[in-house]
């Protein structure tokens, strides 16, 4: 099964995935993460993805859509796996599931959407002292954000399968609700609202 993490910089959805996964057995998937697996396995997309980024250019999405969907095609029977920084757009998410298809278990089953108010997420920005991380660049940042998210939201929503989940509270609340969403999921498919 997969979940979808969702949630603007610097909600803690890569925080919350690690420590899911590691509490769990449930396996957790940053893009980055995925990147450097299939470079480093000196597969078919991992050199394209090399050649691409030693250029210093973007990934394309079809690239990334192709690395996903590579690895979505592995699931193991009964595996979650949490998807953190993929899809970031309607048309991702779209060609993500065009590409699963019909294959067992790696179907998105729960997107969560963390979310935490603007001043929440540019305090907690700030305090990672990075250089490019200016008042103003967050701002734009999460209002850019937003533009691409919205709609994928709004999916999501359409087809039953989000939750929010308030991410302004502290570590261990949130992630019992990430853990507790999951696990109802997998034992009730249903029970996504």
């Amino acid at each position: 099964m997969i979940a979808i993490l969702l949630g603007a910089p610097g909600v803690g959805k890569g925080t919350q995935a690690k420590l899911a996964a590691e509490r769990n057995g449930w396996t957790h998937l940053s893009t980055g993460d995925l990147l450097r697996d299939e470079v480093g396995r000196g597969t078919e997309l991992g050199r394209q993805a090399d050649a691409v980024m030693k250029r210093g250019e973007l990934v394309s999405d079809q690239l990334m859509v192709d690395l996903v969907a590579g690895r979505v095609a592995r699931l193991a029977p009964g595996e979650v796996l949490l998807l953190d920084g993929f899809p970031r757009s309607l048309p991702q998410a779209q060609a993500l599931e065009a590409r699963a298809g019909g294959q067992r278990g790696a179907r998105v089953g729960l997107a969560l959407y963390f979310t935490a108010p603007d001043r929440v997420l540019t305090e907690r920005l700030l305090g990672r002292g990075r250089a490019d991380d200016t008042r103003e660049v967050i701002a734009r940042r999460l209002a850019v954000y937003r533009e691409t998210t919205e709609p994928l939201v709004a999916h999501y929503r359409a087809r039953g399968v989000l939750r929010e989940i308030p991410a302004d509270r502290a570590i261990e609340e949130i992630q019992k609700d990430l853990i507790r969403s999951v696990r109802e999921l997998r034992t009730d498919p249903s029970s996504v609202s």
